[in-house]
């Protein structure tokens, strides 16, 4: 058994050994941009980085010990994280993805039927401001929904059609992973209120409406319910 003596001396060696050899890993920047950091907890500048391990003896690298996975570095706090954290949006492009959304699903509504009643066009236009489309007006939007019934490669047979589908999808994938249960439900809300603000669903407006809840990743089931929930006056 070792004395109290014995326990610090070969503690005292573990340390000097300790400095005098580890593991060093030295970094090199292959990029740059802007993300969303978790540790700050907004946007930030970033530099992705490559590692090589070396040993080290007394500070200087002396033998290879292989490759580092790539970290991103922020610029502000100077966290190293995975790269994963590069798929999460930052703010400004999740309130453009947020924006387009809500614009293409108005049009979509409207598109559905909606776009020859005033006040449809009145709740979708006010639903698109507040979006982020500050300049839009009702009428702009008749003359998109104008446009895209004369654009047979896009609106394919009609509302609810193939090609409108897949402008609600190419809309709303990529965004709903960065949504909330109830963020989500918020967007497939506002687009029944814009349906219903000339009277009950058209049997087209509720494909789209099914449409836009897919694409959110809404089971069906909630997206009934929600439906229904939007005609009940609160």
């Amino acid at each position: 058994m070792l004395s109290g003596r014995g326990r610090k001396g070969r503690g005292a060696r573990k340390g000097r050994a300790a400095r005098l050899l580890g593991v060093r890993t030295t970094w090199t920047a292959v990029g740059d941009g802007e993300f969303f950091c978790p540790g700050c907890g907004g946007d930030r500048n970033y530099q992705r980085l490559t590692g090589r391990r070396r040993l080290a003896l007394v500070g200087l690298p002396v033998l290879p010990r292989g490759e580092t996975a790539p970290v991103v570095e922020c610029a502000a706090c100077g966290h190293h994280y995975g790269t994963d954290v590069l798929d999460h949006p930052t703010t400004i492009r999740f309130s453009a993805m947020l924006r387009d959304a809500v614009h293409t699903v108005a049009l979509a509504v409207l598109a559905a039927g909606g776009a020859g009643s005033r006040t449809s066009l009145d709740t979708a236009a006010s639903a698109v401001r507040a979006a982020g489309f500050e300049d839009c007006t009702a009428d702009s939007l008749s003359a998109l929904v104008d446009a895209l019934a004369a654009d047979t490669g896009r609106v394919c047979g009609g509302p609810g059609g193939a090609g409108l589908a897949i402008e609600l999808h190419e809309a709303l994938d990529p965004l709903a992973p960065h949504l909330a249960p109830t963020g989500r439900e918020s967007v497939l809300l506002q687009g029944a209120r814009i349906a219903l603000a000339d009277g009950p669903y058209t049997v087209a407006e509720r494909e789209v409406l099914a449409t836009v809840g897919a694409a959110l990743t809404i089971c069906s089931d909630d997206v009934t319910r929600l439906l229904a929930a939007a005609r009940t006056p609160s």
